[in-house]
């Protein structure tokens, strides 16, 4: 009867043993998961970073303004160009039709009723 207790015993510690080698090896996948993940964390941190210094860097207005002067044929707002509201035209009425469905396409469809009128701030020559 000793030897069967013993025997039991013994199985039951190589069962333990078993139980308890299994557990470690997965913690220590989990471990070594929990390190790629955050390894990938801190890449994609990094990215982010050097993403964020390079928006900085285009975003700069220094650097937008020099763009602007160099491909844009922009130059500076003249005072003649500048008019009080009361010199602009007035709206025309007939324009559109008050039961129209849609008047943006009235006005596509009929681009000779549009008033072509120069306004103050628009030079006689740029039409």
């Amino acid at each position: 009867m000793m030897r069967v207790l013993n025997i039991c015993v013994i199985a039951a510690l190589v069962l333990a043993a078993a139980d308890v080698y299994t557990i470690k090896f997965q913690s220590t996948r989990q471990a070594q998961r929990v390190a790629k993940v955050r390894l990938e964390i801190r890449r994609e941190r990094d990215a982010v970073a050097a993403l964020r210094a390079e928006w900085a860097k285009l975003d700069n207005p220094a650097r937008i303004q020099d763009l602007a002067w160099r491909h844009l044929p922009l130059v500076p707002v003249e005072p003649r160009q500048i008019d009080p509201l009361d010199n602009l035209p007035e709206r025309p009425s007939d324009l559109v039709a008050v039961d129209e469905a849609d008047p943006i396409r009235a006005v596509i469809s009929n681009p000779d009723a549009v008033d072509r009128s120069v306004t103050g701030s628009v030079p006689a020559d740029a039409r």
